[in-house]
């Protein structure tokens, strides 16, 4: 009764969904705009006043409040699993989210702005930044950066698994598979490391060594990689374009 003398005395517009979900999953990313106060009960407690703000109900079952002020940060948040209960009848428009550790957030809602579910479909993921589409532009017009006498195959060979960034050969004919990351690190190697099984089952390219390329390449990747018998290569994104270096030389 209480939330719904408040919903009264402010105003209510707009609507509460009210559709109980239980503990089932949630099949679609749903956005509500509310007037709202937010209440946590966990390890500690915290309390958000009530105030406009976006709540996000993510497919995989997470929800964060958020404000206009913080980037992508949320001011709290519930990761997954957890479960979303909204309440009905005198709780109308009071969402209890618990995650598996028991912890609880709140939500009470005096006024609804703006309430929708979008199917966003399966995400194909981050393919490349434009850096690293740049970098095997360069490298494979210019593949003698990796040694002597190395040919071009061809730039983006596709496998079973994705698309090697370029496949090529060595100045003694062996066929080389060359991953590329703008920052090197170990999942960079294990993707190669993927890669290598896979091309290393045909007998026209066997036997394929590999080569580790980056900007940048962490320690712990450089070892994994040296152990794994493949080369490390550092790119030099500004030579490789053709800019000179801006800091001062002595001639």
């Amino acid at each position: 009764m209480r939330i719904q003398r408040a919903i009264r005395e402010r105003g209510f517009r707009g609507r509460i969904a009210c559709r109980p979900i239980g503990r089932v999953a949630l099949p679609t990313m749903r956005l509500v705009i509310a007037r709202c106060s937010v209440d946590y009960a966990g390890r500690l407690t915290a309390h958000l006043p009530s105030a406009p703000r976006l709540i996000l109900v993510k497919a995989d079952g997470s929800v964060s409040i958020h404000a206009d002020d913080r980037a992508y940060k949320p001011l709290n948040w519930m990761s997954p699993p957890c479960t979303l209960k909204e309440g009905t009848g005198d709780e109308a428009g009071v969402w209890t989210v618990i995650n598996k550790a028991g912890e609880k957030l709140i939500i009470t809602m005096e006024e609804v702005l703006h309430d929708s579910s979008h199917e966003l479909g399966i995400d194909p993921g981050l393919i490349k930044d434009g850096v690293e589409a740049h970098l095997q532009e360069l490298l494979a017009d210019r593949i003698d950066t990796l040694g002597e006498g190395y040919t071009l195959i061809r730039r983006e060979y596709m496998t079973a698994i994705g698309p090697v960034d370029i496949l090529c050969r060595d100045g003694s004919g062996a066929t080389v598979a060359v991953e590329i990351k703008r920052r090197g690190e170990i999942d960079g190697v294990e993707q190669l490391t993927r890669y290598l099984e896979l091309l290393n089952r045909d007998p026209h390219l066997a036997p394929v060594k590999g080569v580790f390329a980056a900007q940048e390449i962490k320690p712990q990747a450089r070892v994994l990689a040296n152990d794994r018998g493949m080369d490390c290569v550092v790119l030099d994104y500004n030579a490789m374009r053709g800019i000179e270096d801006d800091k001062l030389r002595l001639f």
